[in-house]
């Protein structure tokens, strides 16, 4: 082992002393894991030592970062859960209630890429632990002001109600910006890609857990259905009523509270992890630091790097680019799958109930929804296993997969969209065969490039690279969701 370590450290010496050798016909990570096949059996130990100084592995602090994964994006759930409440609030003007999912979605990621943008270009006086804070706070005080909308100023006009919830929207999209580069920047500051991959395992947790809700609620309570039968919901947005609207708000108000308690657990739970890294710095730096450093924060900045966007580029642009990809791919789902039915449709007397329930609209997107979540839960998942060392080699190979992940949107035409008949007539081939595999490859290719990135870089860029790779992800996501645009008329 030591003979491999030295090899490894005179590679590094012969290049800039970042990593790279411009001699090589190709760069090499700062760090293979030359211990990956063991891994495992590591793990379940529930320690690791790394010989490149990163902190012992815990499952407590593992969980942690997992928590603060599932608050990352269970407020972008939330309000993706909580659309057929709004639309019962948007019901009196036709033209609001065309265009509050685009806005919402629009402002979302707008104003995430600018939080990111800004926090990714402040690394030397960054406090990650305030921003994470600060996020949590953030989201416990919209999330309240959202679950009491629910039951205050029910007649308020639907304009008003709209710019109530763009600023709410607004203020969960900085939030998430916070958490995202502070969450990522921490997690690497560990200088454990385990961390960074419990961060994107919650993830999946987030969007995993919302669709399945809606559907089993759909299936306990089926909405009741008009004469003609429509369910109450859609007969009722011609002319909204106050009951109506204020019996949907107990389901809204139970969404939005679990996003409360969600960010007050996460607030508690993260306490304890901030003490642990506190530790962790005091232990690394206290042969170096001279008595002048009188605190943690000096600490860190003491060994921290400033690293322009251009160089972190330079270093990970295959990742990014993997990364960046991704997300810009991934967000076509959202559109494509509330458009895709179930092939079982009503009888010529077009009554639903000789439908199964399970496949009827209310309950079949959402089950659609589970299915692409639970792939890309298991896919952010199976990174717990061994990365093949190729793909650290040669990260071009993660953005190769990940433009080949565009031959997945055709397959959607081959389904029953918007009802029209599907080439292929089969609610397995679209559920097992396009949804599951289409998370599955998502999640396993952003967390992949995420975990990698740490290798490419040296010790103190860790947290800039972190920071530096939430962002690209952040881009992918607002690119992907302005074009996805065009398949909104389909």
């Amino acid at each position: 082992m030591d003979r491999i370590r030295n090899m490894f450290a005179k590679k590094k010496d012969a290049g800039d002393g970042q990593g790279y050798n411009p001699d090589q016909d190709e760069r090499m990570p700062l760090a293979l894991e030359d211990d990956r096949s063991s891994y495992c059996s590591s793990l379940m130990e529930g320690v690791l030592e790394d010989d490149n100084g990163a902190a012992p592995f815990s499952w407590f602090e593992y969980s942690i970062f997992v928590l603060i994964g599932v608050a990352m994006l269970w407020a972008w759930n939330m309000f993706m859960a909580a659309a057929p409440y709004f639309q019962m609030r948007f019901a009196e003007d036709a033209s609001i209630l065309a265009i509050f999912q685009s806005t919402i979605i629009s402002v979302s990621t707008c104003t995430n890429l600018a939080a990111m943008l800004v926090l990714t270009n402040i690394q030397y006086s960054a406090s990650y632990p305030f921003r994470i804070n600060t996020a949590l706070l953030i989201n416990f005080i919209v999330f309240s002001l959202l679950t009491a909308s629910t039951s205050i100023f029910l007649h308020v006009y639907t304009d008003v109600y709209l710019m109530f919830l763009v600023v709410m929207v607004a203020g969960s999209a900085w939030a998430c910006g916070l958490l995202q580069n502070g969450a990522f920047a921490y997690a690497a500051s560990f200088g454990r890609p385990e961390y960074t991959q419990a961060i994107m395992a919650g993830q999946g947790i987030a969007g995993v857990l919302p669709p399945l809700a809606q559907m089993v609620t759909v299936l306990v309570f089926p909405p009741p259905a008009t004469p003609g039968g429509e369910s109450v919901i859609k007969a009722q947005h011609a002319v909204p009523n106050i009951d109506i609207i204020a019996k949907a708000g107990t389901a809204a108000f139970y969404y939005f509270m679990t996003a409360v308690i969600i960010s007050v657990a996460t607030l508690i739970a993260f306490q304890p992890l901030s003490r642990r890294h506190d530790r962790i710095v005091e232990n690394r730096m206290a042969q170096t630091l001279s008595e002048s450093m009188a605190s943690i924060e000096d600490a860190e900045r003491a060994a921290r790097r400033v690293v322009s966007l251009k160089t972190l580029f330079f270093k990970l642009h295959w990742l990014a680019l993997a990364v960046f990809i991704c997300f810009v791919v991934t967000m076509f789902f959202p559109v494509l799958t509330p458009k895709v039915l179930s092939n079982r449709q009503p009888d010529s007397t077009g009554n639903p109930s000789s439908v199964p329930i399970i496949l009827q609209p209310p309950a079949f997107i959402p089950l659609a929804f589970f299915f692409w979540n639970l792939g890309d839960l298991l896919g952010r998942m199976s990174t717990m296993l061994s990365v093949p060392e190729v793909l650290q080699r040669r990260p071009v190979l993660l953005f190769a997969f990940g433009i080949a992940r565009l031959l997945f949107l055709p397959l959607y035409f081959l389904c029953n969209i918007g009802g029209r008949g599907a080439i292929i007539d089969s609610d397995l081939f679209y559920l097992l065969l396009v949804q599951l595999p289409f998370g599955l490859t998502s999640g396993w290719l952003s967390s992949t490039a995420m975990m990698t990135a740490g290798e490419w870089v040296a010790d103190g860029e860790r947290e800039a690279a972190g920071g530096f790779m939430g962002l690209c992800l952040v881009a992918g996501l607002t690119v992907g969701s302005f074009l996805s645009f065009s398949v909104t008329h389909i």
